[in-house]
């Protein structure tokens, strides 16, 4: 039997400092009523979408502390914006972000993404639970060796 290879976080030393972006997004579903009700009266927490765009910011500059064998590296730039569906009932979570470094950043997008969606499940939750967060997933990525990445 082989046994497998301990964790480690990769040696990036040797890489070239490049411009890394990378875009994530993801959705929220809720049901009709849940709906109805953000797009009337909002949530009583506060401002659903600022409060969920500030969170996704603050997972940026913590993904390294969430996800064990990530590299802490200087972040540039990060956008989170949200469109609402309402034909689906959904809200649209996409983030980027952009970094000088010498590795990607992949799993700050995907963070910020992820965490910008559960912060409006948590704003929101009081309505009752009927909420799905689906589909996360990475959008694009550049910079550095393996190039660009679009979905």
């Amino acid at each position: 039997m082989k046994t497998k290879k301990n964790s480690g976080m990769v040696d990036i030393s040797g890489k070239k400092v490049t411009k890394r972006i990378a875009r994530a997004a993801c959705c929220v579903y809720f049901s009709k009523a849940i709906f109805a009700k953000i797009l009337k009266q909002g949530s009583p927490k506060g401002n659903v979408f600022e409060t969920a765009r500030v969170a996704g910011i603050m997972a940026a500059k913590k993904t390294p502390e969430i996800v064990p064998l990530c590299h802490q590296i200087g972040i540039k730039k990060v956008i989170v914006e949200f469109t609402v569906d309402e034909e689906c009932r959904c809200v649209y979570v996409q983030s980027e972000v952009v970094a000088v470094a010498q590795t990607g950043v992949e799993m700050e997008a995907l963070t910020v993404a992820a965490t910008s969606a559960l912060t409006i499940y948590d704003m929101v939750k009081c309505f009752g639970q009927e909420i799905i967060i689906s589909d996360l997933k990475l959008l694009f990525k550049s910079g550095g060796k393996s190039g660009v990445f679009k979905r």
